[in-house]
């Protein structure tokens, strides 16, 4: 376990929150290893927190994915396969084709002037390299989209697939040779909706998440590959 693991501050949020964060931001970046054990008793000393905050932030990682609980074992650290990655966004894209198709029909000048600003809030956030941020402002760009359907229950039910998808999304975003695709990938989105060709638009968002397949597939593989090493 990383030495540098240190409580990350909020006074807004809820103390498990803080502590989900912190956990949270340190498996993305790779401090706390796959496979690594996320010992309450250990955690709470090191972080100087009691152990229930400790144990409801581990159950939220679970829900993203992020940790798993072995029988006799405890928690640890969740690895990566290429299964749970296409099996999450084999959803996704099936609930996206439906969400810009939807998004075709009830797209307006304020809601393509909406999504044009969220677009360029992620450019901008390309700029900063940072990579939460990066990826705080492309789930913006999307949520705009499924907001433009009208639909709360589909936006409901993509949203609650949002913490499965947080790590693949953040492992795509951590390579910068993806941004420019990115980019373009959003300003062609942009233009089918503003245009309401639905057989377009569905498939500039098939290719996007076809892509991302891709990014992170490549990651898992070279992670396997460090791993027999």
């Amino acid at each position: 376990m990383s030495e540098e693991l240190k409580l990350n501050m909020d006074a807004y949020l809820p103390l498990r929150d803080v502590v989900f964060h912190t956990l949270r931001d340190a498996i993305l970046k790779g401090d706390l290893k796959p496979g690594e054990r996320l010992m309450e008793m250990h955690l709470a000393e090191k972080l100087g927190v009691s152990r229930t905050p400790i144990r409801e932030a581990i159950r939220m990682l679970e829900q993203e994915g992020l940790a798993s609980t072995i029988p006799r074992k405890g928690a640890q650290v969740a690895g990566m396969t290429e299964k749970d990655l296409e099996d999450v966004l084999e959803i996704r894209d099936a609930l996206d084709e439906l969400a810009v198709a939807k998004a075709c029909e009830k797209s307006n000048d304020d809601s393509i002037r909406e999504l044009y600003d969220a677009m360029k809030a992620f450019e901008a956030a390309v700029k900063s390299k940072d990579v939460r941020e990066i990826v705080k402002t492309d789930e913006a760009f999307h949520d705009v989209i499924y907001k433009i359907t009208e639909n709360p229950k589909l936006t409901n039910i993509i949203s609650n697939l949002r913490e499965q998808m947080y790590r693949y999304r953040y492992e795509y975003v951590k390579d910068n040779a993806n941004y420019k695709q990115l980019i373009d990938e959003h300003n062609q989105i942009l233009e089918g909706l503003k245009n309401h060709d639905k057989d377009y638009v569905k498939k500039v968002m098939h290719t996007h998440l076809k892509n991302q397949v891709a990014g992170v597939r490549e990651v898992i593989q070279n992670q396997e590959k460090a791993n027999k090493i």
